[in-house]
């Protein structure tokens, strides 16, 4: 599977391509796309949202994962946030991507072990998770690969529990269940 993974902002957004059956991961390609803090808002989305569209376009991910919004202390930063991750995902979703949502705690839980680790320990992590030389830069760029990282380990884990259940199956409307056997 190959995952995108974005951590939006509005004068920079960091993206981050990797694949990997689960377990072992491999980057294929992280970067980000910089919009001049000059230019007019709409015109800093529409940057993100063609950046984003042309590295699906070179990568063919076959998922997106983005980084959930946090609430600012300034509501005008939260709502460009907002924006920000709207083109990104209506990208993701022109080019047909399942897109996943991770709050940044979560992200760092998954990668780290820790809620509220530090920024470095995150690039420090995804450092060792992908088996790189150093850490990755810039700083947004390992920032998407940690939510891409992150997705891998949710989304494993959402086939196992599935895979389980369908070795589950309702015996009636009662709603008793008992194990089916997948012999025969």
């Amino acid at each position: 599977m190959r995952v995108l993974g974005i951590d939006p902002g509005s004068k920079t957004t960091g993206w981050g391509v990797i694949e990997g059956d689960g377990r072992h991961y491999r980057l294929v390609e992280c970067g980000t796309i910089k919009a001049s803090s000059s230019q007019k808002f709409p015109t800093r989305l529409l940057k993100i949202s063609t950046g984003i569209e042309e590295v699906i376009a070179r990568h063919s991910p076959d998922a997106c994962a983005i980084e959930d919004g946090f609430l600012a202390t300034n509501v005008k930063v939260t709502l460009k946030l907002g924006q920000v991750r709207g083109v990104a995902m209506l990208a993701a979703e022109r080019a047909a991507l399942d897109i996943h949502e991770y709050s940044p705690r979560l992200v760092k839980q998954t990668v780290v072990g820790y809620g509220n680790a530090e920024k470095h320990q995150v690039q420090e992590m995804v450092r060792v998770l992908l088996s790189l030389a150093s850490v990755p830069q810039p700083q947004d760029a390992a920032d998407a690969l940690a939510v891409a990282i992150c997705h891998f380990h949710h989304a494993g884990l959402a086939q196992r529990i599935l895979a389980s259940e369908g070795r589950v199956k309702l015996t009636s409307s009662t709603g008793i269940r008992r194990r089916v056997s997948r012999s025969g």
